[in-house]
């Protein structure tokens, strides 16, 4: 194996995109977590737009800015780490790189992991297009005394090499003023990388035999592709290339001759001896580059990811999280419920000033005002919390050593170890997390996570289960830690749910084994605590807070006219909840926690005000001032503990919210597979329950 130089000319690709003929049009590519989206936001600020690349569910960006009066459009595509594609986010990216036209190809690298980044980078090059290399991160690499020397990568691999820091504005501006020396100069002469003699024997073979019929500077590059033999990714070529059908016959006959030729010289598989190839040759280059003395980050890997005490940690970390969020939301969320009450009054007050009518005054302010303060008082306080905590974890790399410590769980249940990091999600929200399971590649695997996602107890459920947690089975002193100790027990009692449902689904109507995949262990980073408030504040507390608060209005409206529709002295609420009592009694329940879930289908943090509604017989969504005075009236209508043990279940596993399903519909495009998500923890919540029920009655 060996280096050699070969020129190469700026391949002409075909433009399928609506590009204007005077701007430079740009790809950014790297692997996941190497900056790329800080600087692709960088040079574009908000002269960006998002959206779904055509036939796949993968999000693009694209963004533009101007330099020496010249416009340059940036499309930022999905993190890969291979052009051997083998998910939608890197089929995404090897097809932009291979049939769409653009000057220039920047490859962000991370300069911690030289080595593995490299894989994409030399890759890239052996496609002939203009590339700039970028290596970021720089300022990373030299806190653990990592030193890359960027002048023997550019006189390795033949094309432009540059050093950035995605937060340092110098760096960037020497970026900006490289991208257009590269984009203004149309060829360059890029490192030619040599396999293994057999294998450059069939690659040459190709290429001659593609010279018959295209004329294409890339041609090496596409025999190199083409004897992988992935049939729809051939096809494209052959359309790129305007192969006709006759000369496509031809071609295919010669790679079958060239497969029977990798196989009689011992070469079973060509994708598997390529990518061995590819990593011993960037193995060999980053040892050349690159001087690593760094090894305080293994010694703490080995603690966080260990059997002994990689999953005890990840559980601390899970109780401090929840102790924190219960003891530090309970204050605040009584100040924000009195602010808003006290509004709620101001404008009651109002409407009787202007003599509005009864009826419509009762269900502003009985109705729809009372169930969105109450939503927001109960939300806000404690997302506001639970979010900076867990995007802090997220931004230090701890979360990936979370899905890494699971990942061999989630294996032995036959599905992706990614569907770890889309559960993680869910906690905040079980719509994102359905959304999230975007990243498994595999459709079974991706369904899996997607039925099983609201196994896990979204910040819609945490207030309800927070209080029946603290007034029936964490009394006493240090009921806090207590709530905390019993919430985290809770929460691992939904994973192992998830694992168990998870294979029960791989075993019966999903069956099929889980496919590997490269799981991302980013370097440790000490996280930037002012962007992680406004981040977690922003795009996921307001986010969700918002989508609770567009379902908690109408659906305060439906349950005032409920419980005010009174036929023979009895409201409707009232028949519903008297009809529900013979099997809300079956599941050790009664017909008002029954009728309460149901009618909290828009947004779960409604169940509990409609048990107090219901229970106090009044005419609107009621708050109460103590967990003691509502641990007084559930005791007074008749709760227990086993009650409590049964609504505490099933309100961990139930039907996912509205919100949710409309999600899991969007995602799957199947009313089957959302009727399956929503019996699957409904039917799992009520056999809990009834067991429970039943072990209650022989005691």
């Amino acid at each position: 194996m060996g280096l050699t130089m070969n020129s190469t000319g700026n391949n002409l690709l075909k433009k399928r995109h609506n590009y204007n003929n005077d701007e430079h049009v740009i790809a950014l590519i790297g692997n996941p977590n190497v900056g790329k989206s800080t600087i692709f936001n960088a040079l574009t600020g908000l002269n960006q737009h998002t959206g779904n690349w055509p036939g796949k569910t993968v999000e693009s960006a694209s963004g533009s800015y101007f330099y020496n009066n010249k416009k340059y459009t940036l499309i930022d595509l999905p993190g890969t780490y291979s052009l051997f594609s083998s998910s939608k986010e890197e089929e995404v990216s090897r097809d932009f790189i291979c049939f769409e036209k653009h000057a220039l190809t920047i490859v962000v690298l991370d300069a911690t992991m030289i080595e593995r980044n490299l894989n994409l980078a030399t890759q890239i090059i052996e496609t002939g297009d203009n590339v700039l290399i970028c290596v970021n991160l720089m300022d990373e690499a030299k806190k653990r005394n990592i030193i890359v020397d960027l002048k023997k990568m550019q006189s390795i691999l033949k094309v432009p090499v540059i050093g950035t820091c995605a937060n340092d504005k110098k760096s960037l501006n020497k970026l900006i003023k490289l991208i257009e020396k590269v984009c203004e100069k149309k060829t360059y002469n890029a490192a030619k990388f040599m396999y293994e003699q057999i294998i450059e024997d069939v690659i040459e073979k190709m290429e001659k035999t593609l010279d018959k019929y295209t004329k294409n500077n890339n041609n090496r590059f596409f025999a190199l592709k083409l004897l992988e033999n992935n049939k729809l990714f051939n096809d494209q070529i052959y359309k790129f290339l305007n192969i006709k059908p006759n000369d496509k016959q031809n071609i295919e006959n010669v790679i079958i001759n060239c497969n029977n030729y990798l196989k009689n010289n011992k070469i079973d598989d060509y994708q598997y001896n390529m990518i061995c190839s590819v990593i011993k040759r960037n193995n060999e280059i980053a040892k050349e580059v690159c001087n690593k003395t760094d090894i305080n980050i293994s010694k703490l890997d080995k603690i966080l990811t260990s059997k002994l005490f990689g999953i005890p940690i990840m559980i601390l970390f899970l109780g401090i999280i929840l102790w924190l969020t219960i003891s530090g939301s309970n204050y605040p969320s009584t100040l924000l419920s009195k602010l808003l009450f006290s509004i709620n009054d101001l404008i009651s007050k109002f409407l009787n000033l202007i003599h509005t009518p009864e009826i419509l005054h009762n269900i502003i302010i009985d109705g729809i005002l009372k169930t969105l303060s109450w939503v927001i008082s109960v939300m806000l306080p404690p997302m506001a919390i639970f979010f900076p905590l867990f995007t802090l974890l997220e931004d230090s790399g701890f979360l990936p050593r979370i899905a890494f410590n699971l990942d061999k769980l989630f294996n032995k249940a036959k599905c992706h170890g990614k569907q770890a990091l889309s559960m993680c999600m869910g906690f905040g929200c079980n719509a994102c997390g359905v959304v999230g399971a975007r990243i498994i590649d595999s459709p079974r695997e991706r369904l899996i996570g997607i039925l099983t996602n609201a196994f896990v107890p979204c910040n819609g459920r945490f207030p309800g289960l927070i209080a029946i947690i603290t007034m029936f089975f964490a009394v006493g002193t240090f009921s806090s830690f207590k709530s905390a100790a019993i919430l985290t027990t809770i929460i691992i009692v939904s994973i192992i749910t998830t694992l168990l449902i998870s294979k029960l689904l791989s075993n019966t109507i999903l069956k099929g084994m889980p496919s590997s995949f490269v799981l991302e262990m980013p370097a440790y980073r000490k996280p930037q605590i002012k962007k992680v408030i406004v981040r977690s504040i922003f795009d996921r507390t307001l986010f969700v807070l918002a989508r609770a608060v567009s379902v908690a209005a109408p659906a305060g409206l439906v349950i005032w006219l409920l419980s005010n529709i009174v036929i023979n002295q009895n409201s409707i609420l009232n028949y519903c909840t008297e009809f529900l009592n013979p099997v809300a009694n079956i599941f050790g329940m009664d017909g008002t926690i029954l009728m309460a879930f149901i009618l909290g289908f828009p947004a779960n943090e409604i169940v509990i005000p409609i048990m107090i509604m219901s229970y106090m017989k009044t005419t609107g969504l009621t708050d109460y001032n103590s967990l003691v005075e509502l641990k007084s009236l559930l005791i007074s209508n008749g709760w227990t503990i086993k009650t409590a043990l049964c609504t505490l279940i099933f309100m961990l596993f139930h039907f996912p919210c509205s919100t949710t399903i409309l999600t899991i519909k969007k995602e799957t495009n199947s009313k089957l597979w959302t009727l399956v998500a929503f019996l699957l923890p409904t039917i799992t919540g009520l056999f809990i329950c009834f067991i429970i029920n039943i072990v209650f009655k022989l005691i």
